[in-house]
Order: C-alpha cells, then sequence, then structure tokens
C-alpha cells in the first residue's frame, strides 16, 4: 500500500539563463536559431517492479509469495500530482480478489519558511475487484457458506497529510469510510471510519557506493474491533469462527522496515533500482496463524503469520 512521486523542475529557465545578445550581429552572421520551444509543465512516468514478497505497511499483501506490480504518475510544476498502481495480492486475504488496484491524487509544495521543509496532501482509493466480505468463509464452516453475507466491499479510501525535511519525512493517513470494509455487517463491533495509519520515514543517502539508507515505523490504529459475540448462525447453518484461534479482537500493530536501496544503469537503459529490506510488525495474537488476520477467509485451511520478520527483494524501473 505504498507510492512515491517524482516531480520535475521546470527547465526553460535554464535554457534563458545561458542565452547571450549582441547589440548588432555582423552581416554574414547564421541566422539565429529559432527559440526552443519552453518545456511542458506536465510530467508522465511509469513503473514497474518485481518484489519477493509484497508487504505494506508491514503486513504481507501476497501470502508470502512475489508479486508483479506497476504504475504510472502525472505531474504539474505547480505541485498538482495524479497516478494509478497495481499489483497481484492474495484471494486469502482479500477472497474473490486477486488483485490491488490504487488511484491517488494531490498537491506537493515547499514551506518558505524553512529551507528543504516541504507538504503533500492527497487522497488514495484502494480497490479489489471481484472482492468483498461477502466471500469470507473459515475454514471448516459448510462448503460455500458466507459468515458476512450482507457484508461490504474490501474498497477503501484515505485522506493523508505529510511533512518532509532533506531526507526525513512523516504521514498521516486517515480512513473516510471503513477500513477495508471492516463494520457490523461484517463481524465488527461497529464501524471503523477514522482509523489511522501514521509513518515516519527516512531516506539517507550514504556516501559510498550509492546506496540509501531506509528506514520506516508506522503505526495502525483501527477505530473498532471484531466481535465474537456477532450470531451469524441464522445464515447458511454456520457457526461462530473456530476456538482454536486466540481470539485476538484488535488489529492494531506497529511495523518497521530497516534495508538498502540503489540506483543504478543497465547498458544505456537508466531508471532502474533495487533493495534489501527487513520487514516485520507486531500483534501476533491477530496477524499470525493463530490469528484472524493470519487466517484464510476464503475457506482455505491454509494459514499464515503475515507480520513475519522477513527480508524483502525489490527491483524495478521507471520510464
Amino acid at each position: 500500500m505504498r507510492k512515491s512521486i517524482l516531480l520535475t523542475a521546470v527547465l526553460s529557465t535554464l535554457a534563458v539563463a545561458n542565452l547571450a545578445y549582441a547589440d548588432e550581429a555582423p552581416a554574414d552572421a547564421a541566422p539565429a536559431a529559432a527559440p526552443a520551444e519552453p518545456a511542458s509543465a506536465w510530467t508522465a512516468t511509469s513503473n514497474i517492479g518485481f518484489v519477493s514478497d509484497y508487504y505494506t505497511r508491514g503486513i504481507s499483501q501476497s501470502w508470502h509469495k512475489p508479486a508483479l506490480q506497476g504504475g504510472f504518475d502525472i505531474a504539474h510544476s505547480s505541485g498538482f500530482f495524479v497516478g494509478a498502481w497495481g499489483s497481484n495480492v492474495t484471494p486469502n486475504t482479500f477472497p474473490d480478489a486477486t488483485v490491488e488496484l490504487d488511484a491517488y491524487a494531490g498537491y506537493t509544495g515547499s514551506i518558505p519558511a524553512v529551507e528543504g521543509l516541504g507538504y503533500t496532501v492527497g487522497v488514495i482509493g484502494y480497490f479489489y475487484p471481484g472482492g468483498s466480505w461477502k466471500k469470507y468463509n473459515l475454514a471448516g464452516d459448510p462448503a460455500g457458506f458466507s459468515q458476512t453475507p450482507k457484508g461490504d466491499r474490501w474498497d477503501t479510501y484515505e485522506a493523508n497529510f505529510g511533512l518532509s525535511y532533506k531526507w526525513l519525512s512523516a504521514k498521516a493517513s486517515v480512513t473516510l469510510g471503513d477500513w477495508w470494509g471492516a463494520n457490523k455487517k461484517s463481524g465488527w463491533d461497529g464501524g471503523t471510519s477514522g482509523s489511522t495509519y501514521i509513518e515516519l520515514n527516512a531516506a539517507y543517502p550514504l556516501p559510498w557506493g550509492g546506496l540509501t539508507l531506509i528506514g520506516h515505523v508506522g503505526h495502525l490504529n483501527v477505530a473498532g474491533k471484531l466481535n465474537l459475540a456477532a450470531d451469524f448462525s441464522s445464515v447458511g447453518g454456520g457457526s461462530a469462527p473456530s476456538t482454536s484461534f486466540t481470539n485476538e479482537t484488535n488489529p492494531d500493530y506497529t511495523d518497521w522496515k530497516v534495508g538498502l536501496s540503489k540506483s543504478f544503469k543497465v547498458g544505456n537503459s537508466e531508471g532502474w533500482n533495487a533493495g534489501i529490506y527487513y520487514v516485520e510488525a507486531s500483534n501476533d495474537d491477530y496477524w499470525s496463524d493463530r490469528g484472524y488476520g493470519g487466517s484464510s477467509f476464503n475457506g482455505s485451511t491454509e494459514a499464515k503469520n503475515l507480520n513475519d520478520g522477513r527480508f524483502v527483494l525489490t527491483l524495478g524501473r521507471t520510464f
């Protein structure tokens, strides 16, 4: 669930600075070259990448399997940006959905009072085509039975605000609706609108090897909890979730990441980047193979520690 936007400066001012003028040109001087067209205020980039495990905010979205990702961004010199991005995800976590599609827009600017201080404001939507809580089914229930037949889709919307200073940045995100469709219809104690994710990030350029040291810490606070007393027995003859679970109802956690990234060229092609990171999150009671977050929601008997501490490899290119 994580994406950076690279904004380019307007280059036409550099060309103007290099022009020289004379009071009078020699008679045999060659005709002056036509002035160059001003650079466009708009910039478009695209990206494609491969990750050994799609972790976002400390939780694996791909059941600890590789993912192919890509997107595109359009930015204006004023600071406005818009973009889209996608990745494959696991139907074990998002039943009947195998793809996550994100759409986002916002504005980036600087604060003149402090040199190097910038800000960003934006909105983002996370979409899971075909997937919803209506497909939710823990292993052991009758085949085809959905525990939450009236549940909403996984689709989620957030607003965010961030500050950056040199190689440090911080961002706060808040859901504009329910957190990934969690509400009474999907077995929670109420709506989860207003859930927050707060993060601090660092990208420190090292003095050797062209490497960048990456650091991250974040905290999720969901505005609600699972309701273990929810009764779905009237639909499909189902039962309450298995008592073999830890029965932790609170999904909140803190996550962290540290690693190295490097930009490089392959032959004459630029825009390549690679990284190796160690990622992990807390709250094993909810996100491990003994908690609801680590269980399969599509009727499979599989379970995973989705918050496991693991090394993740990334390789990508920006065009």
